[in-house]
């Protein structure tokens, strides 16, 4: 698949990952220590909604653009609206990537850094964050990045794995990256998005991150609509070490990020089939 990320900018997987995203930094700011966020695969960090590419798709429509109309929001995704209208404008007219929620969630004393290969995206990553003293842009492969940026000197860390899927081996890449970078930074915390269109493909990832991923792994999954092979119908989010504040239970015997991700389904379903799942891969 293709997954240039100005196509399909606050679209329903966008908003679970950064949902999601928006989380964990949120449990990281309760301590003082500074910490790293490091973002694999940033893109631009900003996509305007009226561009050429998001208007192509109008994938917005369906995710953020619906979110923000809900009279009542789920309560754990406060911040991240908070953010997003911060960012993109009421109405909104642009939608923060990952790059841009990171920047603004992140404390003066932190530190970021933001990967970009496709030249023309890592351009216009360096110009939006050329003021912000925290951020380093980087022109290079975010899989060199986990190895080249691992273990941060803070010891702390938060590391966003988004690929593009454009090449057939990305899952396999991903599953020995990964690897490679818990052995060097045992302690962070990774996320990990993947679509879902063939669950043969997607589970085969998971069996193999179940056989011989790192301690601690929770995948997370949203479906909008039932499963289609030759569509993206739903998306994941593989957890490694993930932080309370989406493991703990409430009162219905659900995790908060589970509780969470029901209510997305409900909210941003396209159709018969719209779900949440939640499996620890290992614990």
């Amino acid at each position: 698949m293709n997954y240039r990320h100005a196509y399909h900018a606050g679209n329903f997987a966008d908003v679970m990952k950064h949902a999601l995203l928006t989380l964990v930094i949120g449990h990281m700011k309760k301590k003082d220590k500074p910490f790293f966020l490091l973002d694999t695969h940033a893109g631009t960090g900003m996509t305007e909604l009226g561009g050429e590419e998001a208007q192509k798709t109008g994938e917005y429509l369906q995710g953020i653009a619906r979110l923000l109309d809900t009279p009542v929001p789920h309560p754990a995704l406060a911040a991240y609206l908070d953010a997003v209208r911060k960012l993109g404008g009421t109405p909104l007219t642009r939608y923060p990537g990952s790059p841009a929620l990171m920047a603004h969630l992140a404390r003066a004393e932190d530190r970021l850094a933001f990967c970009e290969l496709h030249p023309e995206d890592a351009a216009r990553l360096r110009a939006n964050f050329r003021r912000d003293a925290r951020v380093k842009s980087h022109e290079m492969d975010g899989y060199t990045a986990l190895k080249a940026m691992l273990p941060p000197k803070e010891r702390r860390g938060v590391i966003l794995i988004d690929p593009p899927f454009e090449q057939r081996d990305e899952y396999a890449r991903l599953a020995e990256a990964l690897a490679e970078a818990h052995r060097r930074f045992a302690t962070g915390t990774y996320l990990i998005w993947y679509p879902l269109k063939d669950p043969a493909v997607s589970g085969e990832f998971l069996e193999r991150l179940a056989a011989g991923g790192p301690p601690r792994t929770l995948a997370l999954e949203l479906q909008v609509m039932a499963t289609d092979p030759m569509r993206m119908t739903g998306s994941g989010m593989i957890l490694v070490n993930p932080p309370f504040v989406l493991t703990e239970q409430g009162p219905d015997g659900k995790s908060a990020a589970l509780s969470l991700l029901d209510w997305l389904a409900a909210a941003l379903a396209q159709g018969p089939g719209a779900r949440a799942r939640e499996e620890w891969l290992k614990d």
